[in-house]
């Protein structure tokens, strides 16, 4: 039995450490695989090799359901190939959804009387494990939303700021970032106290990858509404 730590980002700005962090304090032996890939590549080669290695008894860590998978169908499907397989799956910001919670849920039916009761029960616990599973697919699909949603953001404002006369890398010897910001700041927001999260700026500083004088250029713009 093995335990495996698969940590991935999809942008430069992101910083893999934070997750190999968040994997090793809970499981300080287990083995860290780290892949960097982009959003538009379908390829990812070290999660490949272990979806076909992992075994019966193996456990499988992410950080969030966002790094097994941000494709809601696909992931799900994953899910429940190496659920079946006998691996244990862990996502450290959706416990609800650990494989053990999801094993809980289809074994912890209500017990049949032996009367004509047990047609009502037998309703009772389809209904649950039903539930369990619309509450993995729900997460999947929440990770696709929100990436989905980030990059019509991002899009918007760089068509935002071509409208407004900014050069978007095009000009020899200047490159406007505007993806790079847009997606920063975007982090920043959902990250940062002052906004909409509950991280201390120390802590978005390292969970989004940027220098310190970045970071606070970036957010002093987001208060002045650029």
């Amino acid at each position: 039995m093995c335990v495996y730590l698969y940590c991935r980002i999809s942008r430069k700005t992101q910083n893999i450490e934070r997750q190999v962090r968040n994997l090793t304090a809970i499981y300080p032996q287990g083995v860290v695989i780290k892949e960097a890939y982009t959003g538009t590549k379908l390829d990812r080669p070290e999660w490949n090799k272990l979806y076909k290695k992992a075994k019966a008894g193996d456990t499988i860590a992410f950080d969030s359901v966002s790094r097994m998978s941000r494709n809601a169908e696909e992931g799900f499907k994953a899910y429940e190939e190496l659920y079946n397989r006998g691996v244990k799956l862990v996502f450290l910001n959706e416990p609800m959804i650990n494989t053990d919670t999801f094993k809980h849920a289809i074994e912890n039916t209500v017990p049949k009387t032996g009367t004509e009761v047990d047609l009502i029960l037998d309703g009772v616990n389809k209904f649950l494990m039903e539930l369990a599973r619309q509450q993995i697919k729900l997460a999947f699909e929440q990770s696709q939303k929100e990436v989905d949603d980030l990059h019509t953001r991002v899009a918007q404002g760089m068509e935002t700021a071509r409208l407004n006369g900014k050069q978007i890398g095009g000009k020899t010897g200047s490159k406007y970032k505007v993806k790079k910001s847009e997606l920063a700041k975007e982090q920043i927001r959902k990250y940062s106290k002052d906004f909409d999260g509950n991280l201390n700026d120390a802590d978005v500083i390292k969970l989004t990858g940027i220098s310190r004088k970045t970071y606070y250029k970036y957010k002093g713009e987001m208060k002045e509404g650029v």
